[in-house]
């Protein structure tokens, strides 16, 4: 995958959280949970573009875990409003970002172990 497809696919993913946000029920929990997605949602995307001008091996490292800790924030947070029954939107939605959450954290874990074995 090229550098500039997986930037455009953190970008989509935040808008795919935003969107499901703006969906999250407004209870007191719905509202925690939605304002926390939307920080942890559209940081990899912003972390990524800082990665991308690390300067040297180690802060790249450190800026891709950073990445790595939101996606996972994310995928919390994801699992915690759909089984909590707060997102009102349809299921295949909140379903497609679990996904698409999964398989970034996969290709950042990948990268983040290159680049470590790199680093040796």
């Amino acid at each position: 995958m090229k550098k500039i497809d997986l930037h455009e696919r953190l970008i989509d993913f935040a808008v795919q959280i935003i969107n499901i946000a703006d969906n999250v029920k407004t209870t007191k929990a719905g509202n925690h949970l939605s304002g926390q997605i939307v920080r942890s949602g559209t940081a990899p995307s912003l972390n990524y573009s800082e990665a991308q001008s690390a300067e040297s091996r180690n802060d790249f490292i450190h800026k891709m875990s950073v990445v790595l800790k939101e996606l996972r924030e994310t995928h919390s947070n994801l699992k915690i409003i759909f089984r909590a029954k707060l997102y009102l939107g349809q299921e295949i939605e909140i379903n497609t970002a679990i996904k698409e959450s999964d398989e970034l954290i996969s290709i950042f874990v990948k990268s983040i172990e290159t680049s470590r074995n790199k680093n040796k």
